[in-house]
């Protein structure tokens, strides 16, 4: 059994170092009480898709499973080092090829309300868009009840500066006290709006005030060219914000002023939480996206001077969904 006394001969280059209060702020891991079910279209299949939220035990993390494919396959964490596209969203697979897309809503639901471990079942391949949203996945969640268990949950906290560019696009992740994310977003030539900029504190109120409701969006000529490739084929006004140069084409126009970089926002806290456990430190974003927000957490493994993990003390290692053998270069350090 791995525990806090152990971890040396685990990692033998742990550095085990004093975190003063921060044991007290640790918050235990949570599941939901009861299994919970929705139905949508998928945005990109056009299918019909039935999703269920099960609880999980400690130390499963996110977990999703495809009930319409053979049982004799692996589940499929919800994780960095399982994301196998990003075009267009955020797809996670398994070694056996099987995938699930569109993760990225319910992800940053599950960090709102603070999920560690669930298992998502789904009867096909992608997670329904619903209302292009957060908010019905926040209230399904909420519907089936939060469930705090005896696990303590940890937490990754970023040592140094990690920043990805990528043309007009740049993403970075530095040192901070707390989560917090700044999101620009400018439109560019696809469409006569100002830019916009977005400053989240991280917490799970604000998101529930003032990001929740943010929608997917697509600009008029892009859409139609999807259309035309037979893409997007469960795209419509009913779960998606349209622009047309400077025409919202949604009869009940924007939810926010700034509804486009709040929905950046949320696609940013949903990729991140594929870190695997809760982040502290300060996202940035310009022009981001899923590409480089997944960019961005290889980058950040990748660097075992980076980042450490904290752990709580006396806490056994195997409760944290975190701990996988591509992570075993990072530093832990015991609250």
């Amino acid at each position: 059994m791995l525990n806090a006394n152990t971890l040396k001969k685990v990692w033998p280059q742990t550095q085990f170092r004093s975190q003063e209060g921060r044991a007290q702020t640790l918050e235990r891991q949570k599941t939901i009480r009861r299994p919970v079910t929705c139905q949508g279209i998928g945005v990109h299949s056009g299918q019909q898709i039935t999703m269920t939220l099960k609880p999980a035990s400690i130390g499963t993390g996110i977990v999703f499973i495809r009930t319409d494919q053979s049982k004799l396959y692996d589940p499929i964490p919800a994780r960095w080092d399982y994301v196998v596209d990003t075009m267009l969203c955020t797809k996670i697979g398994n070694n056996q090829g099987v995938t699930v897309s569109t993760i990225e809503h319910i992800m940053a639901a599950l960090y709102a309300c603070e999920i560690d471990n669930l298992t998502i079942e789904l009867d096909g391949p992608e997670v329904p868009i619903m209302d292009g949203s957060a908010e019905p996945f926040v209230d399904l969640i909420e519907a089936a009840g939060i469930s705090e268990q005896k696990a303590l949950r940890g937490f990754i906290k970023v040592l140094k500066t990690i920043t990805v560019k990528r043309g007009k696009s740049m993403v970075s992740l530095s040192p901070a006290g707390t989560f917090s994310v700044s999101c620009q977003f400018s439109f560019n030539e696809r469409a006569k709006l100002a830019a916009q900029f977005y400053e989240f504190d991280g917490s799970p109120a604000s998101f529930k005030r003032d990001i929740i409701r943010a929608r997917t969006f697509g600009f008029r000529q892009e859409v139609e060219h999807l259309w035309s490739l037979g893409l997007a084929k469960g795209g419509s006004l009913e779960n998606a914000v349209v622009i047309d140069q400077d025409q919202i084409l949604n009869p009940e126009g924007f939810r926010y002023p700034d509804e486009c970089v709040r929905h950046k926002v949320l696609d940013a806290l949903g990729d991140l939480y594929l870190a695997g456990a809760p982040i502290e430190g300060h996202f940035k974003g310009v022009q981001c996206g899923h590409h480089m927000q997944s960019m961005l957490l290889n980058a950040l493994f990748a660097d075992p001077l980076a980042w450490c993990f904290v752990v709580p003390e006396r806490e056994d290692l195997h409760s944290w969904p975190l701990i996988s053998p591509v992570m075993t270069t990072g530093t832990a350090v015991v609250a």
